[in-house]
């Protein structure tokens, strides 16, 4: 299977690649944070040259739900002030867990887009950011490792692709790993876009949820959904039309899921009739190490060799 759709175009915009010395800010829209995890974050990024600031109210705590890190107007203050701040060159989340859900539409859209772009790098949770600031912003994010994250602080590998993805964006453009095999053999283009597959799901009838991935190479994860949830939340994907029109699609880490061979009986199941290249375990995601995966530029995804390789850098030049 050789798919050959219309060549996509040049995908969203892309923010400019980072500098030793930019600032960057640290967030927390989700779920409480760790300390200490927070201060070895810290110290990585530093030590990249870095210069890095932690938001006000990243290590609050909501004061009746303890799910989440803060008030929703607080976590999204916290973000919005860093977006807007012209001295900050890059905003990172600390962590997952949930509250994106919550606080998403209390940012104000219309003067965070008055300003630049710049990288935004986060996974799980913070899918529902890499989908706003897709479809409200059309900027360019990074599916990545997050401050205050395990596999950030205690896996080499991780920290170092994303330091090269942030720095050096043209030595990560072929993205790979030794578990990557065929699920559905083929190739096929498209812009990335995805992320957890259970908050796509739940990001189904919200009011900027896009249509469909028409025109995506989808990239899909998960942590702690055995398989049968997996099936509904494929499900709903599929009956709400998301997967409309998606030219490919890459799954990472299915953690905490169940047996292997379940989870990819589901998949086969539910994805293998769309008639389109799956590749499978591609390694991002909620995994013990991790790559950074580009959302919103335009990709090759090659099932049969096991790579997804980005025709343009995950950030520009400046």
């Amino acid at each position: 299977m050789d798919q050959h759709p219309t060549t996509p175009g040049r995908g969203l915009t892309r923010p400019p690649h980072l500098r030793p010395g930019d600032h960057v800010v640290v967030v927390a829209p989700s779920s409480p944070i760790d300390p200490q995890r927070l201060t070895a974050g810290c110290a990585i990024l530093r030590s990249w040259g870095l210069r890095v600031t932690v938001a006000p109210h990243v290590l609050d705590t909501h004061p009746v739900l303890g799910h989440l890190a803060g008030t929703d107007a607080d976590r999204a203050a916290d973000l919005q002030a860093a977006w807007l701040d012209p001295t900050v060159d890059a905003v990172i989340c600390a962590r997952g867990g949930y509250g994106v859900h919550r606080m998403v539409d209390l940012l104000d859209w219309r003067a965070m887009r008055a300003v630049p772009p710049k990288p935004l790098v986060g996974f799980s949770d913070a899918t529902s950011l890499h989908e706003a600031f897709a479809q409200r912003l059309g900027i360019a994010t990074l599916y990545g490792p997050m401050g205050a994250a395990a596999s950030f602080t205690t896996d080499g590998p991780t920290a170092e692709h994303l330091r090269r993805t942030l720095f050096e964006p043209t030595a990560t453009t072929v993205l790979t790993s030794s578990t990557a095999t065929a699920l559905v053999p083929g190739r096929a283009r498209g812009i990335t876009a995805g992320g957890c597959a259970s908050v796509l799901a739940a990001e189904r009838g919200t009011p900027a949820a896009r249509p469909s991935f028409a025109g995506c190479v989808l990239v899909l994860e998960d942590v702690n959904e055995q398989p049968y949830q997996l099936d509904r939340i494929l499900t709903q994907l599929l009956r709400s039309g998301a997967l409309d029109g998606v030219t490919g699609i890459a799954l990472g880490s299915w953690d905490g899921c169940g047996r292997p061979e379940r989870v990819k009986a589901v998949m086969l199941d539910r994805l293998g009739p769309l008639g389109i290249p799956v590749l499978w375990e591609l390694g991002f995601g909620h995994s013990p190490s991790t790559l950074t995966v580009p959302l919103g530029v335009p990709a090759l995804l090659d099932a049969d060799s096991g790579t997804l390789t980005l025709e343009l850098p995950a950030l520009d030049a400046r």
